[in-house]
């Protein structure tokens, strides 16, 4: 299996189940879920905007099923697929017939999901499978039959990947107590919500550090929530930006790669400026002044 081009890995390299995979990567949401709105990005912008991502070095890309078209953007945008390309994808929820994202925990509804990755994206096994749990925001919470104790779960991912299906079990939305309990299994990587403004999720950082566990943050730079900060926004952040002649996301992205060597980044975008800036956010250097200021943002 060829390993990539240090050099050109934006980022520089990390380890995601056993690969090398530069550290920033590219999140597929944005693509499937406007083009299942009223923006509608389009087919050919959205292959574009892949083939992009893969040119400038990137080999690490996180999707879902649920993501609407995503699946088939990437299938028609890169297949045959290079060899050192990662797939990720999420299970966990589905998209209902009428629309809405619902739950699907069950252990053979992620069977299922998983069956429908491979299908949709061309491929044999996919690179990690990130089980996502719905026990608190932000997202779906699980209800009823869909409330599933994470061990049968975990036995029903372990057998996918005994067979070849999957490379790596992902964890996603998970305490630090389930993470713990869930080590025996081997977890890959984990993604939570996590900025340098919300971090909240230090716990669940420290025990991936702890293990060699990549740790793969989503909601970088915040979201537009009320409930949450944009990092984007903020004002030290932006000052900081103008200080070094970057942009603000860039500074966001710049510190989580700079505060642990294990993160893994999967920022999306659906404009080719802003994939092209957060792919030099890989060469941005945070002065120990700085780091001081972005660290004191948010309490852990």
């Amino acid at each position: 299996m060829t390993e990539p081009d240090v050099s050109s890995s934006p980022g520089g390299t990390g380890r995601l189940a056993g690969r090398t995979v530069a550290r920033i990567g590219f999140g597929a949401m944005q693509l499937g879920l406007q083009n299942m709105g009223s923006r509608r990005l389009g087919r050919d912008a959205a292959l574009a905007i892949l083939r992009q991502a893969v040119e400038a070095g990137v080999n690490h890309i996180d999707t879902a099923h649920f993501y609407g078209p995503a699946n088939d953007f990437i299938r028609d945008a890169l297949a045959p697929y290079p060899d050192e390309l990662v797939l990720v994808s999420k299970v966990g929820a589905v998209r209902d017939p009428a629309g809405p994202i619902v739950p699907a925990q069950r252990p053979e509804q992620l069977r299922d999901q998983v069956e429908d990755n491979l299908a949709t994206l061309g491929v044999g096994q996919l690179g990690v499978v990130n089980m996502r749990r719905l026990d608190a925001a932000p997202g779906l919470i699980a209800e009823g039959d869909q409330k599933v104790d994470i061990d049968d779960q975990l036995a029903e991912l372990s057998a996918l990947r005994d067979a070849g299906k999957i490379g790596g079990i992902g964890l996603s939305g998970v305490s630090a107590a389930q993470l713990s309990h869930a080590l025996p299994a081997g977890i890959a990587c984990v993604q939570n919500s996590y900025s340098v403004l919300d971090r909240t999720e230090e716990p669940v950082l420290a025990l991936c550090r702890e293990h060699g566990i990549a740790w793969v943050p989503f909601f970088p730079l915040g979201s537009a929530s009320a409930s949450r900060s944009q990092v984007t926004a903020h004002p030290a952040v932006t000052a900081i930006a103008a200080s070094l002649g970057a942009t603000p996301a860039q500074v966001g992205l710049a510190w989580l790669l700079t505060h642990d060597d294990g993160t893994l980044l999967i920022a999306g975008t659906a404009n080719p400026v802003h994939l092209a800036q957060n792919i030099a956010a890989g060469s941005l250097r945070l002065p120990a002044a700085i780091m001081t200021t972005l660290d004191s943002l948010a309490a852990p």
